[in-house]
């Protein structure tokens, strides 16, 4: 059976056919939906949704350790989180198959940084292998599994954003019932006190010397001969770049088992070819190992540093140019940047506290990190997933130390990353009896990802109904005595709120509590909510005088006619949230029907 499939479907196929019973992950692009397809296969794989990487990694460890066969996925800075237990595993070794898999993002399509997470293959000692295309996606997972067992170790199974999302035609085949093997209690393999950790060391030497032999048998790496002028060595995307470049005028050393490498291969390439590009995405990984063994080649001297080894960046970096294209004039381009969607419940919260004087404002990772752009302008740093809290703290200890200091600092993330890592940012303020104000916008679902469950949605990855975790509670829990909860869609309660958060001497959290605009509605937000987004609101022409504060809003629904001078809402897009009628002075923005 062929079936055309993404990067993510594939590697999900892949988890299937190999007998996979468990599998964790925190959605991050661009590997969410390798859990999300995996979650289809529930009659025969647990799948689940981690509060974070280093939860999932830990729990899919576990899992290894019972005996069965185990996937672990996240996007690259994903692994910053989970590096801890990534390491000891290396360490410990495996019982079940366990895959790590990292999605990497060349050219930061949705990212922070633009790291190459090859390097953790080479710092934590373990194997490393990087397919090409959705075939190689499925059909290499599966030799993942057999080479985790047979080496004892976890495997990093290392993607890039083009082969994630990109689709491709794939053979699938039954799936292959792998048993759970038997678990036999063993301190001197699994406890890692430092008597046994070094013991374990020398272990990983051996295993790195077995598995530099097998790089080198392993068909996993091959030599394409054609024209021998031009000599690539490639890996991942990038070798399918080079290929549609150079064609048949190139041979190719073609590399899916990156770590350790094929020493010999590589020299055995190296004397069948003339000239050699070294063609890889970010850092010099090959190509430094290529210069070790003595070997001529050319790489970040011939193609740039960062960003992806597209057709074009390869053709213009060895031709000097790309190929012969209209031009377009960028002046005519509408700059269209991302922007809270309409009815989006992040949108009253910013434009209240972007006014705000002597605030300083610490972001965090998801859709309110746009809070920082115009027309709010609310936000000053914006470091890692779950800092807002932490970085808050730290900042707000250091304006205190200033004489006559009046700054407060404000830190804001969402309801997933405070689960994900904010709590232990909060506890930091709490402990050290800081007074910075935390923001945690509970809009009911991880939506920056795409509507993933999280520990506060009540269901599991699975649609099993759960234990809604409350935020609330956990935030008594964690030692704050200044709590409230409000509408964000109300500016006048956000404003008293603030009004009270930046009077207290102490520490404050506030709650904002509106699902997204975009979620599937459960029952319960219905009912708590009160049907929400079954509105609209519309401009009475008659009593707006075109002054243009709803438009600062920074709703996508409300748009200006410059010939007329008023405002509009296109009710297509509009969902009634009623900000922009709370923003108008002449009250000229009211309910549809009213």
């Amino acid at each position: 059976m062929k079936k055309l499939m993404t990067g993510n479907e594939a590697i999900a196929r892949g988890s299937y056919e190999a007998g996979v019973k468990y599998a964790s992950a925190y959605p991050g692009t661009p590997s969410t939906e390798i859990l999300e397809n995996i979650a289809l296969y529930k009659d025969d794989i647990l799948a689940e949704w981690a509060p974070n990487e280093k939860v999932a990694l830990e729990a899919s460890a576990g899992a290894s350790i019972a005996g069965a066969r185990t996937v672990a996925s996240m996007k690259h800075v994903g692994l910053n989180v989970a590096a801890d237990p990534l390491f000891t595993i290396a360490y410990t070794g495996i019982n079940g198959g366990f895959i790590v898999i990292t999605a990497d993002e060349p050219g930061q399509h949705s990212s922070q940084n633009e790291q190459d997470n090859r390097n953790y293959a080479r710092a934590a000692k373990i194997p490393m292998l990087e397919p090409a295309t959705s075939q190689e996606a499925k059909d290499m997972l599966k030799k993942a599994f057999e080479i985790s067992e047979k080496f004892d170790t976890p495997i990093l199974y290392r993607l890039t954003t083009r082969l994630c999302h990109s689709k491709g035609i794939v053979e699938c085949e039954d799936r292959e019932e792998v048993g759970i093997k038997e678990y036999v209690k063993n301190a001197n393999k699994y406890v890692t006190v430092p008597a046994v950790s070094k013991v374990l060391r020398k272990k990983i030497e051996e295993r790195l010397y077995n598995l530099k032999k097998f790089s080198d048998e392993t068909d996993l790496n091959y030599i394409e001969l054609n024209d021998t002028k031009i000599g690539v060595i490639s890996s991942g995307m990038s070798i399918n770049f080079a290929k549609e470049v150079f064609g048949k005028e190139a041979s190719y050393l073609k590399l899916g088992f990156t770590f350790p490498m094929p020493d010999e291969k590589i020299k055995e390439f190296a004397s069948k070819v003339e000239k050699i590009y070294v063609i890889e995405e970010n850092d010099e990984f090959i190509e430094e190992h290529v210069k070790s063994l003595g070997i001529k080649c050319h790489g970040k001297d011939v193609f740039p540093a960062y960003g992806e080894m597209t057709p074009d960046v390869i053709r213009k970096s060895v031709y000097g140019k790309t190929f012969d294209h209209l031009e377009t004039n960028e002046e005519l381009i509408v700059p269209r940047p991302p922007t809270f969607c309409a009815g989006c419940p992040h949108r009253g919260l910013f434009y209240e506290l972007g006014k705000r004087k002597d605030v300083v404002i610490t972001g965090d990772i998801g859709c309110y990190t746009l809070g920082f752009a115009a027309p709010y302008n609310a936000m000053d740093c914006c470091v890692c997933m779950g800092a807002s809290l932490g970085s808050g703290h730290g900042a707000q200890q250091v304006f205190n130390m200033i004489e006559g200091n009046k700054k407060r600092v404000v830190g804001v993330l969402g309801d997933s990353t405070f689960f994900h890592t904010g709590i232990n940012g909060l506890l930091d303020v709490i402990y050290n009896k800081g007074n910075s104000i935390s923001i945690i916008l509970d809009n009911r679902i991880t939506g920056m990802t795409g509507h993933q469950e999280n520990p506060g949605s009540g269901f599991k990855l699975q649609g099993e109904p759960t234990n809604i975790i409350s935020i609330e509670a956990v935030v008594k829990a964690c030692g704050v005595k200044n709590i409230r909860v409000i509408n964000p869609n109300d500016l006048q309660e956000v404003n008293d709120t603030l009004d009270w958060a930046l009077s207290n001497e102490e520490a404050s959290v506030i709650i904002t509590r509106w699902p997204c605009a975009l979620k599937k509605f459960s029952a319960q937000d219905i009912e708590e909510f009160n049907h929400p987004f079954t509105t609209k609101c519309e401009v009475v022409q008659d009593l707006c005088v075109g002054c243009k504060k709803c438009t600062k809003t920074g709703c996508p629904a409300i748009s200006y006619n410059k010939e007329i001078k008023k405002a509009k809402i296109d009710r297509n897009q509009c969902l009634g949230c009623n900000v922009c009628a709370q923003v108008c002075p002449k009250e000229a923005i009211v309910k549809e029907g009213k």
